[in-house]
């Protein structure tokens, strides 16, 4: 039995929305519709996705297991559809995707020229969203920080990253250039702390949240630095980073007591293209191991 990727995405839209009436508005559907196809779906798995009660429409243990596969099985099915387009121009394109910290003008100018059949684009892209730009197909390879799902990606190793603390320039120790992160016990942590797994000190606690989450933090780099402007925390990021980031009521200090990050390049397993190749051998040469940027 192969699964309808259009009842896959009728679920992702009753699940997100909690709802088959908002669900069914969403999808430009009838609500009796929208509980046909998803019963049909339910028929086809053996499962019950959705348990209905006075609070609404609640997922299943099955239903979660299923939203959290199916996200990235429609990403995927969007990225066929959007690489088969692509295949179907006259110009071959090619897209790398970068992040802050990381300078591949040289590489990329240096592959233009190896590789002028190639229509080159460049994009950027942040750790909280490199995954997602590999999976749905906006980008042929990426610059990346490790740890990536896996089992899912080619991944290309190319030099350990020293960490950087972000303390506000008000903080007593602003004026040092390292720190050890035990010397921060006191402080609160505005990151998840499964970023930094050496982590002891206090991290931000939601007390609606259920049992067991470890909180709620800021969702972007903006957002916790503001928090560290504010006096309220600090924030671990990749010494390379710190230099994009750079403004006066925050101070950047070397880490120490934890483990670099690893940049790498990664792209899809499943690709067959032989530039992919190419352009690691060029990455790796160009990059190759060596020390992180230097936060100061």
């Amino acid at each position: 039995m192969d699964l309808d990727i259009r009842r896959v995405r009728y679920f992702v839209a009753v699940a997100e929305e909690s709802s088959f009436v908002r669900a069914a508005s969403r999808l430009y559907m009838t609500q009796p519709a929208l509980s046909r196809q998803i019963r049909a779906l339910e028929e086809d798995l053996s499962v019950v996705l959705f348990q209905r009660d006075r609070q609404g429409t609640v997922l299943t243990r099955a239903g979660r297991q299923l939203l959290e596969d199916a996200r990235p099985m429609l990403a995927m099915s969007q990225a066929v559809q959007q690489r088969v387009r692509t295949a179907n121009r006259e110009v071959n394109q090619f897209s790398i995707g970068f992040m802050p910290g990381i300078v591949v003008t040289p590489i990329v100018r240096e592959f233009a020229r190896m590789a002028p059949q190639l229509d080159i684009d460049v994009v950027h892209t942040t750790v909280t969203d490199q995954v997602d730009f590999l999976i749905d197909g906006r980008v042929d390879v990426c610059y990346v920080r490790l740890p990536l799902p896996e089992g899912m990606f080619e991944v290309v190793p190319l030099f350990p990253e020293p960490r950087v603390v972000a303390l506000s320039s008000e903080h007593p120790f602003a004026e040092l250039k390292t720190v050890h992160v035990e010397d921060l016990r006191d402080m609160t942590l505005l990151q998840d702390p499964r970023d930094v797994p050496e982590w002891r000190g206090r991290v931000p606690r939601d007390p609606l949240a259920p049992q067991g989450d470890t909180g709620r933090f800021p969702v972007t780099i903006e957002e916790c630095l503001e928090g560290v402007a504010f006096g309220s925390g600090c924030y671990v990021m990749p010494a390379g980073m710190a230099s994009f980031y750079r403004r006066d009521d925050v101070a950047y200090l070397t880490l120490e007591g934890v483990a670099s990050r690893m940049v790498a390049l990664a792209y899809s397993k499943h690709r067959t293209m032989p530039e992919l190749n190419q352009f690691a051998e060029l990455s790796r040469r160009m990059l190759g191991p060596g020390p992180g940027p230097d936060p100061d």
